[in-house]
């Protein structure tokens, strides 16, 4: 048997095995250079951009884009570039056509004119780069348009950039392809996430959207990315791509299958581009996506994917090479069937806990949900010691447990803070109706199997880093109160709206809950602000049984300030008598 995929004039070979079959049809077939089959563009075609738009205004338009930061937070200049860089883009492309199933008897062939025979076909697996499986199944009209030739300019004229978004997209890409393949999309779409966020799982912009694939969390939810304090799917690699492929789906199914407005509506919302239809439907003027009066970065997001697309189909030919990603699994997805602590997966997969939170960028905490999702993206290379592995802890032990004895002034929410857990866990684990305890009474609680500073890429401590990297002269520090915000708070202290949330992580649009402090920048200080923060430099001698966390919490400061404060004298571990510089705001203390 062999699948002959007719419509828009392209013709695709399978063998007949469904895994074969998927696998191949995945990857559209790869025929070499001068021979391929049949290869057609498509019916779909695009319209000259009408606006002719002068290469000035393209470059201003390309401007400002770099200058709309996503905010996220990256200490490196290099990579805040890259998120920048990253803020806008889509794509063309043809709708998939329908698959004609036919049987081949040995005695039944189906003969193909001379020119049509294929001279070599590859199957995925021989592809050894995965770029050049993508590269085979691109099928997008890319116009020669001045809005496409300046992305794309843009994108030459910046190597560096490509070759990291490559290092970050390593992990990721091959099981973004093999999902895409599998649902029939066009491979473009594979290329979206170096538009959407440069390949940065934990991006997050102005406007709240989070992870790869940019998602909002009102379209997360919707789509069925799962967002509570121990997790957000939106960062989960395997339930945003899912996500993003429905959404996608969605899309192309509302425009008729024209993805040029099912991307722009990806990047602006569905609303936004009908309405702009219908306008021009009134108007009596074209609805193609080039005549379609968008958001400036709208505009820009989809010829920045075509032109992505078009470096890629043309890189033989114009001699680039983009770091070369191996056409194999990097990672695999292993069921763990519980809760456990992300300190102990990382040993018993060989990882750090870096590695390891870096490939399940959704778990906020120190462990998974308690309520799911009970998977974690391993190495494939690492996946049979770590199952072997986790067949000796029973699950019991995936957690480390204190014993807890209620005090006088104890509640659960008390205790769900101090163990940096919440409230229903303690509850569930203790079998608990309500949130009535009694003094002299235990409770069991959850805790994480190491310090908590460990976990660096947990919520916490990527909010620690976010507000302790230097933005200004001085810092200062503002406790919410209740009816706070944001725009009151940057006029209060003279400084950039947008700037203020970015320092603590968040999005301008964020809710301020009261309690919560926040962290101001800023490179003048008021006489008021001087007398308010009396600092005080002070040296601190390391007692037995001290840690930097303890310290830093004796003091009120900040452990990154303290580490960042002693970087020079710092080594693994504290030694008793060891001298330590703390700076104190005596007021707080």
């Amino acid at each position: 048997m062999f699948l002959l995929q007719s419509g828009s004039g392209k013709t695709i070979f399978s063998r007949t095995n469904d895994k074969q079959r998927s696998s191949f049809f995945n990857t559209a077939m790869k025929i070499s250079a001068f021979s391929m089959l049949v290869f057609v563009t498509g019916c779909q075609t695009f319209m000259a951009d009408s606006r002719a738009e002068t290469e000035t205004e393209q470059e201003q338009l390309i401007a400002e884009q770099i200058t709309n930061t996503c905010e996220q937070d990256h200490e490196l200049a290099e990579e805040l570039f890259d998120c920048t860089s990253a803020q806008q883009g889509t794509i063309p492309v043809k709708h998939p056509t329908d698959i004609v199933e036919i049987t081949v008897e040995p005695d039944n062939y189906v003969e193909l004119p001379e020119d049509q025979i294929p001279q070599s076909i590859e199957s995925p697996e021989i592809i050894e780069n995965l770029w050049h499986r993508i590269q085979s199944q691109l099928t997008f009209s890319v116009p020669d348009n001045s809005r496409v030739a300046a992305q794309k300019n843009w994108y030459l004229k910046h190597p560096r950039y490509m070759e990291r978004v490559a290092v970050r997209a390593k992990p990721f890409m091959h099981y973004i392809v093999e999902q895409m393949e599998q649902n029939q999309l066009p491979l473009e779409l594979t290329l979206l996430p170096i538009v959407e966020s440069a390949f940065d799982p934990f991006a997050y912009s102005h406007g709240r959207a989070a992870g790869m694939w940019q998602f909002i969390p009102g379209t997360g939810k919707r789509f069925g990315m799962k967002q509570t304090w121990w997790y957000d799917g939106r960062r989960d690699v395997v339930a945003s791509t899912e996500g993003a492929i429905a959404y996608l789906k969605y899309l192309n199914n509302m425009f008729d299958g024209d993805w040029l407005h099912a991307l722009a509506a990806y990047n602006s919302g569905e609303g936004r581009v009908r309405s702009a239809i219908r306008r021009n439907k009134k108007a009596g003027k074209p609805t193609d996506f080039w005549s379609l009066d968008l958001p400036r970065e709208t505009r820009a997001y989809v010829p920045k994917l075509l032109a992505l697309s078009s470096i890629l189909k043309e890189a033989e030919r114009d001699k680039i090479a983009w770091p070369a990603i191996p056409n194999k699994a990097f990672v695999k997805v292993v069921d763990v069937e519980s809760q456990i602590d992300l300190a102990l997966a990382a040993d018993l997969a060989g990882l750090s806990l870096k590695e390891l939170h870096s490939l399940n960028a959704g778990f906020n905490r120190w462990a998974t949900d308690p309520d799911g999702p009970h998977r974690l993206l391993i190495p494939a290379e690492s996946v049979e010691k770590f199952e072997l592995a986790l067949t000796t802890i029973e699950e019991k032990d995936r957690l480390n447990w204190v014993r807890h004895k209620i005090k006088s002034g104890d509640s659960l929410l008390k205790l769900a803070k101090q163990y940096h857990t919440t409230v229903d866990v303690i509850q569930a684990v203790n079998d608990m109706q309500g949130n009535m305890i009694r003094i002299g009474d235990y409770i069991l609680v959850p805790v994480s199997l190491k310090s908590l500073e460990t976990y660096s890429l947990s919520q916490e401590q990527r909010l620690a880093t976010t507000q302790s990297t230097q933005r200004g002269a001085y810092s200062l520090s503002h406790k919410v109160q209740s009816g706070d915000t944001f725009w009151d708070l940057s006029r209060k202290y003279n400084v950039n709206l947008r700037s203020l949330a970015k320092w603590n992580g968040m999005a301008p649009t964020d809710p301020l809950l009261p309690g919560k402090d926040l962290v101001i920048w800023v490179n003048q200080v008021s006489d008021s602000q001087r007398k308010d923060a009396v600092m005080r430099t002070l040296t601190y001698t390391v007692k037995k049984g001290d840690s930097l966390a303890r310290i830093a919490n004796k003091f009120k400061v900040k452990l990154v300030d303290l580490k960042r404060w002693n970087q020079d004298k710092l080594d693994k571990y504290l030694q008793p008598g060891q001298k330590l510089k703390v700076y104190v705001d005596v007021t707080r203390t």
